[in-house]
């Protein structure tokens, strides 16, 4: 496919890029544009390491189209820090041990990032049905679940 130029809105800053009609939006993020917080991990959508928010919504950079987000509002993890500061929620899952290898985390926290916007003090099944798209292989899960908790308020 023909390349053109793509206007995005990434963490808060109208970007411009070359790319082909079949770029992934994990590509832009990426080598385009170097936010390699978004991470490439399945290829296929089913590991969750490349959730960013696009108009506020997760959605899975590997399997989407750059061209069909063309114009709406990206947000990758890079883009939560503010002033060199790491947010809330970022912040939990460092106290709360929630990053182990840290491959996942990316992911992890863009798709607690969603659930807490539409739902500041989220139950345990609710952060369980957001992160299930999104695996760790390390973990049993308790410490991602725990720094979401901690993000909301809630006592782990």
């Amino acid at each position: 496919m023909a390349s053109g130029m793509l206007a995005l809105t990434v963490n808060g800053r109208a970007r411009s890029v070359a790319a082909p009609g079949s770029a992934l939006l994990l590509e832009v993020l990426r080598d385009e544009l170097g936010l390699t917080g978004t991470k490439q991990g399945c290829d296929g959508g089913e590991c969750g390491a490349c959730t960013v928010l696009v108009d506020g919504q997760p959605r899975l950079a590997c399997i989407t189209l750059a061209a069909s987000v063309a114009g709406r509002t990206i947000e990758t993890v890079e883009g939560l820090v503010r002033s060199g500061r790491m947010s809330r929620l970022q912040q939990a899952f460092h106290e709360q041990l929630g990053t182990q290898c840290g491959f996942c985390t990316p992911g992890m926290v863009m798709a607690a990032e969603a659930l807490l916007r539409r739902e500041p003090h989220p139950s345990e099944a609710q952060i369980r049905e957001a992160l299930s798209g999104n695996l760790c292989r390390c973990t049993g899960y308790a410490k991602i679940i725990e720094s979401v908790q901690a993000a909301a308020g809630a006592t782990p």
